[in-house]
């Protein structure tokens, strides 16, 4: 008998475990029981005044009514202040009454330069700058070449004098430095004025315009010549036509 070779055992297939599929919730977090924290409150806002830019305390011209004014230089460094009819002129800053105008004198025929503003009134402040207000209705009373005025004093009413007679009423606002009353084109306005105007109603009442005035004065002389709207109108005088002679009468004896 032969002898047989063992059986072999069938071979054992390896058996692979499938990976395992995990479902999970993420538990949603819990809403949290501490109070919302809030901002402590700051301590009221502290109102600080504007720096003090010169010595000198200065108030808007026009007092007491609703106003509004160019801020753009036209022709003339000055400024056209639009308010109602008897409105309060005052001085921007105290100083010396120069020049007072009481009569309105201008014509259109003529357009005579020095006439222009019409009734007019001009301080020196103690600034030692010239403020000119014109086109006015009146002169305040007691205002006159020498009487000393405060900030915010009554210099006169807004009006439509001079050559504003066919405008709304207003205010000719204009800045310059002393000087004669013949150099009339000096005095109606050498410095723009509206910076200093959007200052003094804004609330910094110390905003001064002597630094530029007084520099540009430096630049052109106490008197310069006059460059713009220097002339007036020339009056043409109409020629007078000749007299129809009148013929001697004849006088016929009656037959």
């Amino acid at each position: 008998m032969s002898a047989q070779s063992p059986e072999s055992a069938p071979p054992t297939q390896a058996t692979q475990a499938a990976t395992p599929v995990v479902t999970a919730t993420i538990p949603k977090a819990a809403p949290s029981r501490q109070a919302p924290v809030e901002p402590p409150k700051g301590d009221a806002p502290v109102k600080v005044p504007p720096p003090k830019l010169s010595k000198h305390t200065y108030t808007f011209p026009v007092q007491g009514c609703r106003v509004s004014y160019q801020r753009r230089l036209l022709t003339l460094p000055k400024t056209t202040i639009w308010a109602a009819r008897g409105c309060a002129f005052v001085a921007p800053v105290s100083g010396v009454v120069d020049e007072v105008n009481t009569r309105n004198r201008w014509l259109p025929t003529t357009d005579v330069g020095a006439h222009r503003e019409g009734r007019f009134v001009t301080i020196i402040g103690d600034d030692g700058v010239r403020y000119l207000g014109g086109h006015l209705d009146a002169v305040a009373d007691g205002i006159r070449p020498g009487v000393r005025v405060g900030t915010g004093q009554l210099l006169g009413r807004v009006g439509s004098s001079g050559n504003a007679r066919d405008t709304a009423t207003n205010l000719y606002f204009a800045i310059s430095w002393k000087t004669g009353s013949s150099s009339w084109w000096v005095r109606r306005g050498m410095v723009n004025p509206w910076s200093y105007l959007d200052s003094w109603l804004s609330g910094n009442r110390t905003l001064s315009p002597r630094e530029e005035t007084m520099a540009l004065r430096g630049r052109l002389g106490e008197t310069p010549r006059c460059t713009v709207q220097c002339t007036s109108k020339k009056v043409v005088k109409p020629t007078k036509e000749p007299e129809e002679e009148t013929p001697d009468p004849i006088t016929v004896d009656p037959t």
